[in-house]
């Protein structure tokens, strides 16, 4: 009788896991799983968190101080009462008002104008054939690399030799160009099927329809993501508007605020200031939490293409 010997495996084969690999694996809720997360992922953004909380919170706490509590050697953390002297100080002793309506102004005005050219220069670089398309695309990324100080002294130039100084348009006009938004809105663009938009040119829709019509509803995200970064960057510039004006009429918020601090130069001002800007960021700060979901939805729609 004869007997059959075992057939050697493959030595290239990989290795089936055992029951005792299995048992040596690492198991969810283990120490060494639950330390590499600590250590790995939440000790890194609570440390990210605190570097970017903490000075908010105290900023918001020394604005309800007295100056004897802020400027002290012995340390107070926390404010002896909610005294709002301070902020009170601080909307009477410039026209915070009129900062704010400034500031309100120039915001919506720029950052509507700026996210309808995005809109349109997007859709045209994807869906519009014409000469020159990529070059032009290409020009519109040098745009990105380019800090915006450079063309401040150009800038100024010729906004003062149109009388564009110490007037809100003078804000508005030069940065009515955004890189940004024309970028990441191309890229998601880039996104959409073509037999949705071809469907609708067999309908006789055209340009202008189909952009308002089927292109912006679907990419609401990625539009909310481009107003978002441009209401923020319009309300807290400051070089700009700080160089093109110098009456308090036209000044914006954060100009205001310099001339805030002129006003509090001493140690006893340091409350008013806090109080002050805490007056200024609070608006954005609500926009940003009443539009942050779109954030992430409208940075990753134009990630993936194919």
């Amino acid at each position: 009788m004869t007997s059959l010997s075992p057939v050697n495996p493959d030595p290239a084969a990989p290795a089936v896991p055992g029951p005792a690999q299995d048992l040596r694996r690492d198991r969810p809720f283990s120490r060494r799983n639950l330390i590499q997360t600590v250590v790995g992922g939440y000790l890194p953004l609570l440390i990210a968190t605190l570097v970017v909380f903490l000075p908010l919170l105290w900023m918001v706490l020394s604005s309800f101080k007295q100056s004897g509590e802020i400027v002290t050697t012995d340390l107070k953390i926390l404010p002896e009462s909610l005294n709002l002297e301070n902020y009170r100080t601080a909307m009477t002793t410039v026209p915070f008002g009129q900062f704010f309506l400034n500031s309100t102004i120039v915001t919506l005005a720029g950052a509507t104008i700026k996210v309808i050219l995005a809109i349109l220069t997007a859709y045209a670089l994807v869906f519009v054939r014409f000469p020159f398309r990529n070059f032009i695309f290409l020009l519109i990324l040098v745009a990105l690399m380019v800090p915006p100080q450079v063309s401040i002294l150009p800038n100024f130039i010729l906004i003062a030799g149109m009388g564009g100084k110490n007037t809100l348009w003078g804000i508005i006009l030069p940065g009515l160009g955004t890189a940004f938004g024309t970028f990441l809105l191309r890229q998601h663009f880039r996104t959409l099927p073509n037999s949705i938009l071809e469907s609708a040119e067999m309908d006789g829709a055209g340009h202008w329809r189909r952009l308002w019509q089927i292109v912006v509803p679907v990419s609401v995200p990625s539009i909310a993501t481009v107003a978002l970064v441009t209401i923020v960057t319009e309300w807290n510039d400051y070089i700009w508007p700080l160089i093109i004006t110098d009456r308090p009429e036209t000044m914006t918020l954060p100009v205001g605020l310099t001339l805030l601090q002129n006003n509090e130069s001493n140690a006893a001002g340091w409350g008013v200031l806090m109080a002050g800007a805490v007056l200024v960021i609070v608006p954005i700060l609500i926009i940003f939490a009443a539009l942050q979901r779109y954030i992430v939805a409208g940075l990753t729609q134009g990630s993936v293409t194919g």
